[in-house]
């Protein structure tokens, strides 16, 4: 029995404390458009080896090459020691010019404004690992790394890769036929032009490549999705790019030059060297070559171009062995070899930044 009043009959109960709050989970945040997601901890490591080793890569590809192809580099500084260093440096000029014209194409062929020392840099760079693959293989995955870079949705970065390589050769086309418009005495190509029988073998192989594609294409089905909004983009962007002055210009115009510039680096080499051909000359004889034999898949073109250049400028015109050998040696020098240590370093600079 309790001992305790019973007049004494407790207080109000105190009020319950209130429950602990939790805080709420963080909203999970998503990447930015056009970026990709962070790396997990796990994946991290292997991406900065991936990394690396890109970075040397291009200068591995430089090393093998040169290690294989080390006479070219002797016979061109031993042909190039007597040239007169005044045409050189203006062959060197006309060389940089070529990679602007580059950029000027790949600028026409997007609508997005792309930052011009970037684009001008990744053009540089491509060309080191456009002489390291064929078929423009190098240039082409360097600028796409560029533009993917840049936010450029992988559909339109394609279709200004395709849009790139239609135009080029059409433009070279059109200020071939320009040339013998203007200068018809240009044609004399005699004997260099094949007979029916090679010609029909040439467009026989060209027919099966074409044919090979429209099959691939639609009979694997993998395939069909991608290709299908490649070219619907790529149809869109030309429609939307020809509505823009400076886009066409760009476009056009960039890849009209590109041709005309690389033959000029010839011709200003030739007339170090004392070659007495014409400027019209020259630049019609690299015009035929390269459209000739410039569809064979050799890394930056080298060697068919080459053989095919020197050819008609031999049988055509009448140039000495000789100099018209020490002339396209000395183009590939300027084009090639100078550019192509310094070419290398930029992309692995480029893909240090992760501007690649």
């Amino acid at each position: 029995m309790s001992l305790l009043p019973l007049d004494a009959t407790p207080g109000p109960l105190p009020p319950a404390l209130p429950a602990p709050t939790l805080p709420a989970p963080a909203p999970a945040v998503s990447a930015p458009a056009g970026r990709p997601a962070r790396a997990t901890p796990s994946t991290a490591p292997a991406r900065r080896l991936l990394r690396r080793a890109l970075v040397l890569l291009p200068l591995l590809l430089l090393g093998v090459w040169a290690a294989f192809d080390w006479r070219t580099v002797y016979d061109s500084t031993t042909r190039l020691g007597a040239a007169d260093p005044r045409w050189m440096l203006g062959a060197l000029f006309f060389t940089c010019l070529t990679w602007l014209s580059a950029a000027c194409v790949r600028q026409g062929a997007l609508p997005e404004r792309l930052p011009a020392g970037l684009l001008i840099a990744s053009q540089f760079a491509a060309g080191a690992a456009n002489h390291a693959l064929p078929a423009s293989l190098g240039a082409h995955a360097v600028t796409l790394r560029f533009l993917r870079g840049r936010g450029i949705p992988l559909a339109r970065a394609t279709a200004s890769l395709a849009l790139y390589s239609l135009v080029r050769p059409i433009a070279k086309t059109l200020v071939l036929l320009g040339f013998l418009v203007a200068s018809p005495e240009l044609l004399r190509l005699g004997e260099l032009v094949p007979d029916g029988r090679t010609l029909a073998l040439v467009a026989g192989c060209a027919s099966l490549g074409l044919v090979t594609t429209v099959v691939l294409v639609t009979a694997v089905p993998p395939l069909r999705r991608p290709v299908r909004t490649v070219v619907r983009t790529a149809l869109t962007d030309v429609r939307l790019l020809h509505t823009r002055p400076a886009r066409v210009l760009a476009l056009w115009g960039g890849a009209a030059a590109a041709p005309v510039l690389q033959a000029t680096v010839i011709w200003c080499v030739g007339v170090a060297l004392g070659l007495s051909l014409t400027w019209a000359e020259v630049t019609f004889a690299f015009l035929a070559a390269s459209t000739a034999v410039g569809s064979v898949p050799a890394p930056g073109g080298i060697g068919p171009v080459d053989a095919a250049l020197v050819l008609t400028l031999v049988g055509a015109y009448g140039a000495p062995v000789d100099l018209a050998a020490a002339a396209v040696i000395g183009y590939r020098v300027l084009t090639v070899w100078l550019p192509l240590l310094p070419g290398a370093l930029v992309l692995s600079v480029l893909v240090q930044r992760k501007v690649l």
